[in-house]
C-alpha cells in the first residue's frame, strides 16, 4: 500500500488499511513505543477504550434492597488512609441552614408553628474521615413533630450524637417569634418580630443552654440631644438630635433547671431599653415615639450596660454577652459595644463580620 502526502482524497479502503496496519503494530509494539508516538492508540487494541453501553432511562421500577446497598460505596466511612489534608481533629462538621417547620410553647400556655433553619454539627476526630451528615437531618425529623423545649432539642442531639459516633455536639435552631404589639396611643396593634436562636451545646460531657436575642430600638445620640437644645436656646436656632434604628444581640446562657421564656428575655429588653421600634403608627403615636426618644437618650456604651442590669439581676440567667452597634445617621460608621459576663462568650478575639450581622432589614 502507498500512500502519498500530497494525495488529498484518500479513500475508505486506504484508511481501513491504515488502521488495520496500525492495530497489527500496536498489538505488538511495547507500552513505551505506544506512548512515545501517540498514547490514544493504545484504545485501539481490543479490550481497551471500550464503553458499556448504558440506558439512559430512569428506572422507575428499581428499587434499592439491602444486598445492593451493602455494595454501594461509602467514603465519608472509608480508612484513614482516605484522608486528606492534616490529619487533625475538626471541632465543628455537619449541615447548616435546613429548614423545618416547628411548634414552640408561648408563655401563655398556646402553641406557635414557625419556619425554622436549622444547623448541627458534630466534632470529627482526627483518624475518621467523615460523617453521613443525612443523620442530623433524620434524627431532627423523628422529633420535629413535636412541642420543642430545650428538652426535645437535648434528645434530638443525642440521636445524632450517638449516630455518627462523636464526643461532642451542636444543635442551633433559628426563627423569627412573632408578637403583637400595642402602638403608644393610637390604639392601633400590629406583629413585632424578633430573631431569635436557639443552642445546645455537648462540649467534654458538659451542656449549656442558650438563647440568642437580637432586638431592635431606636437610639437618640444625648450629645446631639444637647446641642439642639443649646442652638435653641442660645441662638433661636430649630434643630433636631440624630437618632438611628440601632440593634442588641442579647445571648445568655439559661441555667439547668431554669425556664426563661423568649418573652421573658424579650420584656427585660424592653424595659431596659424601652424605645423598640414601632409596628402600627399614626400620628399621635410618631409624637409619643419622638417624646420616647427625648425622655431616654443612649449612647452605645450605654445600651450594653441598661441591657446587662436586666440579665445580671436575674438568677435563671449565668453567663451573657450584650452586643449593640447603633447604625449611625449622622456618622457613615457605626458606634458598637460588647460587654460579656462568664466564660461562655469571652474571646480576645471578634468574627470581622459580626457586626455587619447586626443589622435589621426593615
Amino acid at each position: 500500500m502507498n500512500i502519498h502526502p500530497n494525495d488529498l482524497s484518500p479513500k475508505d479502503d486506504d484508511a481501513k488499511a491504515a488502521l488495520d496496519l496500525l492495530r497489527h503494530w500496536a498489538a505488538q509494539a511495547s507500552d513505551a513505543e505506544i506512548n512515545a508516538l501517540d498514547p490514544s492508540i493504545a484504545r485501539l487494541l481490543p479490550g481497551q477504550g471500550e464503553y458499556p453501553l448504558l440506558s439512559n432511562v430512569y428506572p422507575t421500577d428499581f428499587t434499592a434492597g439491602a444486598n445492593y446497598r451493602a455494595t454501594m460505596p461509602d467514603l465519608q466511612n472509608g480508612p484513614a488512609s482516605l484522608i486528606r489534608g492534616a490529619n487533625k481533629a475538626i471541632q465543628h462538621v455537619g449541615i447548616s441552614n435546613f429548614r423545618l417547620p416547628i411548634r414552640y410553647h408561648t408563655r401563655d400556655g398556646a402553641e406557635q408553628m414557625l419556619e425554622t433553619a436549622i444547623t448541627g454539627t458534630v466534632s470529627l476526630e482526627a483518624d475518621k474521615k467523615g460523617i453521613n451528615m443525612s443523620r442530623i437531618m433524620r434524627s431532627f425529623y423523628a422529633h420535629s413533630e413535636k412541642s420543642f423545649s430545650f428538652d426535645v432539642i437535648e434528645a434530638a442531639l443525642d440521636d445524632y450524637k450517638a449516630d455518627l459516633d462523636s464526643m461532642d455536639a451542636r444543635i442551633m435552631m433559628r426563627f423569627s417569634y412573632p408578637v403583637r404589639r400595642e402602638s403608644l396611643r393610637s390604639g392601633l396593634s400590629g406583629y413585632q418580630f424578633y430573631d431569635i436562636a436557639l443552642e445546645l451545646v455537648d462540649e467534654g460531657a458538659t451542656r449549656k443552654h442558650f438563647i440568642h436575642l437580637d432586638y431592635v430600638y431606636s437610639s437618640t445620640c444625648p450629645c446631639s440631644l444637647e446641642l439642639s437644645e443649646h442652638a435653641r436656646r442660645e441662638r433661636g436656632q430649630l434643630a433636631t438630635p440624630h437618632s438611628q434604628r440601632s440593634v442588641a444581640r442579647i445571648s445568655v446562657q439559661v441555667l439547668d433547671g431554669k425556664v426563661l421564656w423568649f418573652e421573658d428575655l424579650i420584656d427585660m429588653a424592653r424595659s431596659a431599653v424601652p424605645t423598640e421600634t414601632q409596628v402600627m403608627v399614626k400620628r399621635e403615636d410618631e409624637q409619643a415615639f419622638a417624646e420616647l426618644n427625648a425622655a431616654n437618650p443612649i449612647f452605645v456604651e450605654d445600651a450594653a450596660r441598661l441591657f446587662c442590669e436586666q440579665l445580671q439581676d436575674d438568677n435563671r440567667v449565668g453567663d451573657y454577652r450584650v452586643a449593640a452597634s447603633h447604625q449611625e445617621s449622622l456618622h457613615s460608621h457605626d458606634a458598637v459595644s460588647i460587654l460579656t459576663e462568664g466564660e461562655s462568650f469571652r474571646s480576645g478575639s471578634v468574627d470581622p463580620r459580626f457586626f455587619a450581622t447586626l443589622h435589621h432589614a426593615g
